[in-house]
């Protein structure tokens, strides 16, 4: 096991770093870098002065070495402006030229500076990805039981009333994407005018203060689109288990129906919905986007958006990176789980 891990990691190093440059290359194409020059001084500058304010800010060198520079294995740039003043990547703002470090990539923990908040980029990213991460806590804490129960109690009586019941919630739930159920949730529990006033049409006030009035609707949204498809997944298996020949012969042996549930069927249905749930992290890392803007709850969905809105280069990196590293880390936990639900497959 010891080995099947650290050559998955390897695995998952590479891909890191090779998914990295794809994006680093797409953020640094010239009409990014247009548009960040124009946002930083003013719509009407010429060709030539963006090329001298790419060229006084490093944006112009080749590719490689500004990847090398962001990772941090390269010293950072010092170029003398066409204005004679004198700027280094590694110097923060007020900061002597001469005690400036010389490298400060990634790997010195220095994401850069973004160009919209004005913030450094690490302190932004641990703040909304802390906000994203207890949404999707309270999710998965929602969403995983509350699947697995229905997917179990579908599947253990194939064809059943019961069966039907919550195979049809099931279908609903993930049919109805997040910007609609939403909506409809606002509408009926938090309107002032037509709906119940049970809870708060948003989640700002959770940021700093989380009560169930004020988050429990967002975390209702996310959690009702993936409960469907979790659910459908274990159904499945859980019907194909109970099919088996070990479990007709547990049924002829005079064992009970739970004991055959609990302790012969469970753990081998729950092999495919395993990968689903891992599968789950990346796609709330990411899905939570639509929520969080719906909800005005500023996360990190809500800094992707912003990001990618006003081209802030430093910021979009940072947040693809991290999504990235959370796709990897996923899949990695998710290996490692199947090998542990299945012994069967050989980890060699």
């Amino acid at each position: 096991m010891g080995k099947f891990i650290l050559r998955r990691v390897g695995v998952m190093l590479l891909t890191a770093l090779c998914l990295t440059f794809i994006v680093f290359f797409l953020t640094n194409l010239y009409p990014n870098l247009e548009k960040l020059a124009k946002t930083q001084g003013n719509f009407r500058m010429s060709d030539g002065e963006v090329a001298t304010y790419l060229n006084n800010n490093g944006y112009l060198q080749p590719t490689i070495v500004k990847y090398g520079q962001w990772l941090g294995f390269l010293p950072g740039y010092v170029i003398e402006g066409t204005d004679g003043n004198i700027r280094a990547k590694c110097a923060a703002p007020g900061q002597p030229i001469e005690e400036a470090p010389r490298f400060c990539g990634v790997l010195q923990g220095e994401w850069g500076r973004s160009t919209v908040i004005k913030e450094d980029v690490g302190k932004i990213i641990r703040e909304k990805l802390a906000l994203t991460g207890i949404l999707m806590f309270w999710v998965m804490l929602l969403m995983v039981p509350s699947a697995l129960i229905i997917g179990v109690l579908a599947g253990m009586r194939e064809g059943s009333r019961t069966d039907r019941t919550l195979s049809t919630f099931s279908i609903a739930t993930t049919a109805t994407p997040e910007y609609v159920s939403g909506v409809l949730f606002i509408a009926i529990f938090a309107s002032s005018a037509v709906g119940l006033k049970w809870f708060k049409g948003t989640a700002t006030t959770a940021m700093d203060n989380i009560t169930f009035e004020n988050f429990f609707l967002p975390v209702l949204t996310i959690a009702a689109y993936g409960m469907g498809y979790i659910a459908r997944m274990t159904r499945a298996s859980m019907a194909e288990v109970m099919t088996s020949q070990y479990i007709r012969t547990a049924r002829l042996k005079g064992v009970s129906f739970g004991n055959i549930v609990l302790k012969h069927a469970l753990r081998n249905a729950l092999i495919a919905p395993f990968t689903v749930i891992m599968l789950q992290f990346p796609w709330l890392l990411n899905g939570v986007v639509i929520v969080e803007t719906l909800f005005n709850y500023k996360g990190f969905g809500w800094v992707l958006v912003l990001a990618a809105g006003n081209n802030d280069i430093e910021l979009l990196l940072a947040v693809s990176v991290i999504s990235v590293i959370v796709v990897l880390v996923t899949q990695l936990i998710s290996d490692i789980g199947y090998v542990y639900l299945n012994p069967r497959i050989s980890v060699t």
